[in-house]
């Protein structure tokens, strides 16, 4: 084996030192060999010290004594070799094959150690199988969905508990929240619904011309639209319009409140969340939505006697000489009575998911996201649960 030898320095004191780059050396010349470890074994020596090490890895045992009286500057990094080079045995005697190692330097490579062993390789987590992750997934889905219909379920008692408690009580009735939520829900929603159930209705009534008329008996155009805006369209179309509209304004007013801590400053103060924020823009859906829908089936009409006055040679005469003779107004009360209904459920969602609001924007978006897919789906599971009802009823 070649012979390694380490150079003999001068001795100088250590305030004047040189700054020597490191080295770790096994010296077979001496009986029995030594690891001499010298120089700085600092950050800036660390590629040179790491393929040193990287060498001397497995040419020796743990009988070979180390020399480290000539080290002189460590830090970190090189501490960090030395445990990796040196091991876990000769540093726990280091007082013995070390004595004139600095204090420092010891306490330095001691703690070094004992990271390197109190750390532990995260271990990897076992693979799940595929229909296990469906599985769960789904699960998962059901508890959330169970979870919000009681949270929902719970919201609408305190709705209901706060109204019947005010209701002998005039002084706390907040009349002013109350209109100018009637006017932002429903005034200002007004244009858009007509529009809306206008060029629905002229699309109904176009279809079923285009179908009736091979049977030639397009003049059950009117009979389709009446009853599909009267009982159906009217109602569902306003309602998942103001679930996008009103729903989503409602939970991103209280949810910035929220985020804000405006909600903890009314509890401070003595009032209630619910009575101050909630009631009025309940009561004012309650009052916007059954207007607003009545517009709907005026307008869904009128675009459907549109069509037919154009496309059918159906005067605007006789489009209504026929509602009057074939429709009954128990299909008006159909569709409006849903639209209460709605508006309640729909205000609800709304500022229930308002308060669960955390203290971030992103939480503020997602809680505004789910409040008009809940709504959403409530009012189309809702509508189809009532037509199925009133179709059973004969009504």
């Amino acid at each position: 084996m070649t012979t390694r030898t380490l150079a003999t320095s001068t001795a100088v004191s250590p305030a004047s030192a040189p700054a020597l780059a490191g080295t770790a050396l096994l010296d077979t010349t001496s009986s029995p060999a030594q690891l001499r470890i010298s120089g700085d074994w600092t950050l800036a020596h660390y590629r040179t010290l790491k393929q040193q090490t990287d060498t001397l890895g497995g040419n020796y045992d743990a009988s070979v004594p180390v020399d480290m009286t000539r080290l002189h500057a460590l830090d970190t990094a090189g501490a960090s070799l030395l445990v990796e080079l040196l091991g876990t045995e000769r540093l726990a005697k280091l007082s013995v094959q070390a004595p004139d190692l600095p204090l420092s330097s010891r306490a330095l490579l001691q703690t070094i150690q004992s990271a390197l062993c109190d750390y532990c390789a995260p271990v990897k987590d076992p693979e799940i199988a595929v229909g296990m992750q469906l599985l769960s997934r789904i699960g998962c889905a059901v508890d959330k969905v169970w979870t919000d219909t009681l949270q929902l379920l719970g919201f609408i008692g305190l709705i209901l508990e706060t109204i019947v408690t005010n209701a002998l009580r005039p002084r706390r009735w907040r009349m002013t929240s109350v209109f100018v939520h009637i006017e932002q829900t429903g005034l200002d929603a007004a244009p858009i619904v007509a529009l809306l159930t206008f060029l629905v209705g002229a699309v109904v009534a176009f279809l079923g011309a285009t179908v009736l008329k091979v049977f030639g008996a397009t003049v059950f155009t009117v009979d389709l639209v009446a009853f599909s805006f009267l009982r159906e369209f009217g109602v569902l179309l306003t309602a998942i319009l103001l679930a996008g509209r009103t729903a989503s304004a409602f939970t991103a007013q209280i949810g910035s409140m929220q985020a804000n801590e405006e909600i903890d400053a009314i509890r401070t103060l003595g009032l209630s969340p619910v009575e101050l924020l909630v009631v009025p823009r309940v009561l004012a859906l309650l009052v916007s939505l059954p207007i607003l829908t009545f517009v709907a089936m005026v307008s869904g009409i009128i675009g459907g006697g549109v069509v037919c006055a154009v496309s059918l040679d159906i005067s605007p005469a006789m489009f209504l000489s026929l509602l009057q003779a074939d429709i009954g107004v128990q299909h008006f009360l159909v569709g409006m009575v849903k639209a209460p209904i709605f508006a309640f459920l729909i205000a609800a969602i709304g500022c229930l998911e308002g308060f669960k609001v955390s203290g971030s924007a992103e939480s503020v978006g997602a809680h505004t996201t789910s409040s008009v897919v809940q709504s959403i789906f409530v009012v189309i599971v809702l509508d189809a649960m009532a037509a199925l009802f009133f179709m059973e009823m004969g009504w």
